[in-house]
């Protein structure tokens, strides 16, 4: 993770990617609906969808992916548990919304069970990535998954999700997904089709 010292080399991305994400008047909006599909099959949500459980199967929803596991206020308290018997596939990432928080410790796990999710039942499944609001943590985990399972920039995956939804993950978050867009370019990322 990017500690305060070696952070000042993505202040340049950093802005170019806050103003993907604020309007022309530099401000940041809240998300018009509890949802938004994202991407094909891919939904960003909040918690009061993640816990209607009949909304999620009239949207076909298969896998929920919750972005913020816990207890706290900040959290969102579900669990395998809570989606037993449900036939909902449930995965948790105990992420903080904080500018601190090594959301990119879950960047891996997290696109690896939405790529699970989209290949359910010969790739016909539907994954809601959620957090308290689906504005910072759960945004964040999708921009990862387009960065790493299909090639997108870090621009490109932001816009891709911000076109969708008002979304505003947080600085230390965005630098994160800075990181992970130099990795991949020095690993030489394949060009998006």
């Amino acid at each position: 993770m990017q500690t305060p010292d070696n952070m000042s080399n993505f202040d340049v991305s950093l802005a170019q990617l806050n103003d993907l994400l604020t309007d022309e008047g530099g401000l940041y909006s809240w998300p018009t609906q509890p949802f938004h599909q994202v991407y094909p099959r891919i939904y960003v949500g909040n918690a009061f969808l993640a816990t209607d459980v009949q909304r999620l199967k009239r949207l076909g929803v298969t896998h929920v992916l919750n972005a913020a596991e816990g207890n706290s206020l900040m959290h969102v308290n579900t669990s395998a548990d809570f989606y037993a018997g449900t036939g909902l596939i449930y995965h948790g990432v105990p992420a903080t919304d904080s500018d601190h928080c090594d959301i990119s410790q879950y960047f891996q796990q997290a696109a690896d069970f939405i790529e699970q999710a989209l290949q359910y039942k010969q790739g016909k499944g539907k994954v809601l990535v959620h957090c308290r609001e689906g504005y910072s943590r759960s945004p964040t985990l999708v921009i990862a998954f387009l960065m790493l399972r299909h090639h997108m920039d870090v621009r490109s995956a932001v816009a891709t999700v911000r076109h969708k939804r008002e979304i505003g993950p947080n600085d230390g978050f965005l630098r994160q997904l800075c990181v992970l867009d130099q990795r991949l370019e020095a690993q030489g990322r394949p060009w998006n089709q």
